[in-house]
This record gives structure tokens, C-alpha cells and sequence, in this order.
């Protein structure tokens, strides 16, 4: 029982946080910042893969045995992305160019906690059989 209440407590933590990104993903697409201010497309598309992630996993809170494929999703979805943003983190510094890694260690973190409180399978039953 302790395991779920921490899983459902994952869940709804790093499903606020991924919604909360609807805020910055706005601040984009207004009067089109993106293009004009940033010069980089990318971000507002990013953003838009994890503010619906975020939706899901505050739904999975409530019964996260019932919804394990979607946990697992989002979790390894994290994963490669943060491993995806290592590699062009080290290429930057390879080129001069400065970037943080404290957004790819956030991102692998998420991951890895939610691969941690991830549910076991549930066993199935076959019909008849009590």
C-alpha cells in the first residue's frame, strides 16, 4: 500500500510539473516569440509532447496499477530525451558552445523515478478460474 501512495504522490508531482510547462509553451507561441525572439522552432513543439504526458499521468494518479503502459511511457519518453539532449549537450561544449546540463539531468531524473514506482504487472486471471 506504502509503494502505490508513493507512486500516485510521483505521478501527480511530476504530472503538475509537465502541466505547469503550458505556461511557458504559451509565452512561446505568443505573438509568436519563438521565430522572433528565440529563433529556435523546437522548443514550443517540445513543450506540446509533455504538457498532454502530464495530463495523463495526473489521470494514471488515481489507479496507477490500470495504467502501467502509459507510466512506462512517459518515463522511458524522458529517458531518451534527456539522453538525446546529453549527446547535443556534449557536441555544444565540443564546438565552444556553452550549455547547461542541469534541464538533461532533471529530465533523466524523471525517468528514472518514474521507471522506480512503476507498478508490478498485474496477473492475469483466466475467466472461471477463481
Amino acid at each position: 500500500m506504502k509503494r502505490e501512495r508513493l507512486t500516485q504522490v510521483v505521478l501527480v508531482i511530476v504530472g503538475l510539473f509537465n502541466l505547469a510547462l503550458i505556461y511557458f509553451l504559451y509565452m512561446d507561441l505568443w505573438h509568436s516569440r519563438w521565430l522572433l525572439e528565440k529563433k529556435n522552432e523546437v522548443e514550443p513543439m517540445f513543450l506540446s509532447f509533455f504538457i498532454p504526458a502530464g495530463v495523463f499521468l495526473l489521470m494514471a494518479a488515481r489507479r496507477p496499477s490500470e495504467h502501467r503502459s502509459m507510466i512506462a511511457l512517459v518515463a522511458w519518453w524522458n529517458i531518451f530525451h534527456g539522453a538525446v539532449m546529453a549527446i547535443q549537450t556534449v557536441e555544444a561544449w565540443i564546438y565552444g558552445v556553452h550549455r547547461n546540463f542541469t534541464d538533461v539531468i532533471v529530465v533523466l531524473l524523471i525517468g528514472v523515478v518514474l521507471l522506480a514506482v512503476l507498478p508490478a504487472k498485474r496477473k492475469e486471471v483466466a475467466p472461471g478460474v477463481a
